[in-house]
């Protein structure tokens, strides 16, 4: 990926690791593009940082995505990178007596549905471009689950996978395709708990290595993995898998 002189959408871009990329790759001297649910915090953080551009996006409303990628190819038709960040997460107990497949859907049509509807949408634009690169964020949870999660860890496993034949049906277009797979960071993911839970890795140490990462080109086979990342990441191949899901999913 270039570093510089792109014009990228990032979705999911008002809070959390899609906002900190959008600041980060503007700062580097890109046009940037956030796309979000709220309007009222589109605007506000537009207005902190003039030159982000704020663009409405419920990625589960089938209008809503004809009406960006129509107003991205009207205003923007230089875009070249996309940044498929926007991504919910809920705990499930299947045990439970009331459990429904409510929140599984939910998660399934914004992680899974939503990716793949963005990148259709935006794809023929970016097959036009030079140094064009498709960004999806998985997780670190894609690799071993952790059980209270399982249909969010289901998706970006899906993301996984599917990133590989996407790089790999793209590569004479040539679109670069790259996949982060973040570990736990202090973003509002799961609650806002999670934003301040010394556990969970500050989100701008996360996108300050990423954007190392990016730079030195060293994301072997696609994959931005930070140091944090590999542990999980090489678990079954090290042999440590059971291990490894015994300790993140206690009794």
């Amino acid at each position: 990926m270039k570093m510089t002189g792109n014009t990228i959408l990032v979705t999911g871009g008002t809070s959390g690791i899609g906002r900190a990329l959008a600041e980060a790759l503007h700062e580097r001297g890109n046009r940037v593009i956030i796309a979000g649910r709220r309007q009222a915090l589109l605007d506000q953080i537009t207005a902190d940082r003039p030159g982000l551009v704020g663009m409405p996006l419920d990625l589960n409303d089938a209008a809503a995505l004809s009406r960006l990628a129509a107003d991205v190819r009207l205003r923007f038709p230089e875009l070249n990178v996309l940044v498929a960040n926007a991504g919910i997460s809920q705990p499930e107990d299947m045990t439970a007596d009331n459990w429904d497949v409510t929140d599984a859907q939910a998660i399934v049509e914004t992680n899974i549905l939503g990716v793949l509807r963005l990148t259709a949408a935006l794809l023929p634009v970016l097959k036009g471009r030079t140094n064009a690169t498709i960004i999806a964020t998985s997780s670190n949870l894609a690799f071993v689950p952790r059980a209270d999660f399982p249909t969010y860890c289901a998706s970006k496993a899906f993301l996984h996978s599917w990133l590989q034949s996407l790089r790999h049906q793209l590569r004479n277009i040539p679109v670069e395709v790259l996949e982060l797979a973040p570990p736990y960071v202090q973003t509002e993911l799961t609650g806002t708990q999670q934003a301040s839970d010394p556990r969970a890795m500050p989100v701008d140490a996360y996108v300050a290595e990423v954007m190392q990462l990016l730079e030195r080109k060293d994301h072997p086979r696609g994959e931005v993995l930070v140091e944090r990342d590999r542990a999980r990441r090489w678990a079954e191949r090290d042999g440590r898998y059971d291990s490894t899901f015994a300790g993140m999913n206690p009794g």
